[in-house]
């Protein structure tokens, strides 16, 4: 039986990516999902970065 196709879109530029990371950047903000172009700008330098795990699209069995 094939597994659904898992899609998720980054938070800050709404595009599919197939491994998303989980991520706090700022000082009281909620955890997002964002892509590795987007987490570049979101880690660099940023004092309120939490890195909270990955998310991929396709699951290991």
């Amino acid at each position: 039986m094939a597994r659904p196709v898992r899609v998720k879109l980054c938070a800050r530029c709404s595009q599919a990516a197939p491994t998303l990371y989980r991520v706090k950047c700022e000082e009281d903000g909620d955890w997002i999902f964002v892509c590795p172009e987007c987490w570049q700008h979101v880690s660099q330098d940023n004092p309120f970065y939490v890195y909270g795990g990955t998310w991929k699209a396709k699951k290991k069995h």
